[in-house]
């Protein structure tokens, strides 16, 4: 990797109380078996990270002149990692995202409302989130209050009862969560095309799980999940904003060991990162709902997160539908008035990815907004971009990322996202170098490997797959 051309760029090997800095590259690696790391980022902010005797990883950025902090205590486990079973050591679909509501149901010292409390009393936030690859809970406080953040959720993920009649109330909770969003025409999409572009791959599976699924599952075999998986060599725990590093490991060691997690181990690997065999096949798949809009999705199989094309596929969503100047939005919404709402996005997992285009239309207009969005990106990918567009997509992208790290819960994932995934941290300088290096021949190219492959398309509305039979999709 090249050296980075800022100066202050400063990475050191922690030993003891001893920093050794010297210059690194723009993005630090995060390597498991380095047990201390620290160096400095971009706007003054110091970034370090500890790897602890149990195997938790707790990384932490402290910005100058904040006054709160976020601090998120991530499982590297998702819903990709259940195996569809009740036995020891596996899970029945959706029992990640069960765990993520049961957590917050009581512990040997902590009520449900005792949990709530704790953070509603200081004005904090607190939140779960579950992923494909990954769960974190979160709360976002006063940095007087960190510490308390600290010892709840480190007891909620250490010592959760799983009480069995709060298991069967959320289960109720979840086949209602589970209804809602299947109401949700773009959501029932969206899963449709994720189970159609990543087939027999677990990432095509829904992180919820479905309600046959949910009824199915018990109490047993979600406890052995818990129990399998919230352990300190999964355990990351990430804090950004007004935040003392050196507090924050007695905090977090403290809290783990008052639950139990104080064996020695080193931390789970990570995720293989090479792209995985998906088979993929095209495929057409409508769903009738008596609603008056089409909500449909074009996708085909993407980047996996570390992709080095990752940033000129950024470039590449930001012309195309990133935004209201984006040809999509410009051709489909502002030309032609086809639809309100249309945009392209991009999705990256260790070893699968996906690329698509969102758009919602009345039935009888679906063909036509296909086929313009499939003529788009085939102009993209013969004729590339222009200059004007490569600069105004790496603005958008830079001020984008500059104004969202004002926020410390962005930093916070950040960190998260850096360590379970990425297996290396960039800063907001860092960020910028590599937009600054794509060229429009990057994005060209990029286009025209997507633009080769024949989408899948989900949709849900009054339409029927032979609608689509004339724009080249069946």
């Amino acid at each position: 990797m090249s050296q980075s051309p800022t100066a202050d760029r400063r990475g050191a090997a922690c030993v003891g109380l001893t920093l050794e800095w010297q210059v690194m590259n723009g993005a630090v690696s995060l390597p498991l078996d380095l047990t201390e790391l620290a160096f400095a980022a971009s706007g003054d902010a110091l970034v370090r990270r500890t790897v602890l005797p149990n195997g938790a990883r707790v990384l932490s950025e402290r910005v100058p002149g904040a006054r709160s902090a976020t601090v998120g205590f991530w499982v590297t486990v998702g819903s990709r990692d259940e195996t569809g079973a009740d036995a020891a050591h596996s899970a029945s679909f959706g029992s990640t995202h069960f765990l993520e509501h049961l957590l917050f149901k009581g512990t040997p010292s902590r009520s449900t409302l005792e949990i709530a409390v704790s953070f509603d009393a200081v004005g904090g936030e607190h939140n779960a989130a579950t992923s494909k690859e990954y769960t974190c809970y979160y709360a976002k406080v006063q940095d007087k209050d960190l510490p308390m953040a600290v010892e709840v959720i480190g007891d909620m993920i250490t010592s959760s009862l799983i009480d069995p009649d709060e298991f069967d109330n959320e289960r109720q909770v979840i086949l209602e969560e589970l209804a809602m969003a299947d109401d949700d025409p773009a959501d029932a999409a969206s899963e449709q095309l994720y189970r159609s572009v990543l087939s027999g791959h677990p990432l095509g599976r829904p992180i919820g799980g479905d309600p046959a699924a949910i009824r199915a599952a018990t109490r047993d075999g979600v406890w052995q999940h818990y129990r399998a998986t919230h352990r300190p060599e999964h355990l990351v725990i990430a804090a950004a904003g007004a935040v003392d590093h050196d507090r924050l490991v007695a905090d977090v060691t403290a809290a783990l060991a008052r639950g139990g997690f104080a064996d020695e181990a080193a931390p789970a690997p990570r995720r293989p990162v090479a792209p995985a065999e998906l088979g993929y096949r095209p495929a057409v798949v409508t769903i009738q709902r008596p609603v008056e809009q089409v909500n449909l999705f074009l996708g085909v199989p993407g980047l996996v997160a570390t992709d080095e094309r990752r940033t000129a596929l950024a470039v590449l969503n930001s012309v195309l539908g990133g935004g209201m100047s984006s040809r999509l939005f410009q051709e489909i919404r502002e030309k032609r008035g086809l639809a309100y709402s249309v945009y392209s996005f991009a999705a990256g997992f260790a070893d699968a990815g996906l690329f698509g285009v969102y758009a919602g239309c009345a039935p009888h207009k679906a063909p036509q907004v296909v086929e313009l969005a499939r003529d788009e990106l085939a102009r993209i990918a013969e004729y590339g971009i222009t200059g004007e567009e490569l600069r105004r997509a790496v603005g958008q992208l830079s001020g984008g990322s500059a104004l969202a790290l004002e926020d410390s819960d962005t930093r916070m994932t950040r960190l998260g996202r850096a360590e379970i995934t990425m297996g290396e941290f960039a800063d907001l300088d860092e960020t910028l170098r590599r937009l600054a290096l794509v060229s429009a021949a990057d994005v060209q190219a990029l286009a025209a490997e997507f633009a080769a492959v024949t989408p899948t398309l989900a949709a849900v509305g009054d339409v029927a797959a032979d609608d689509f039979a004339g724009v080249g999709l069946r």
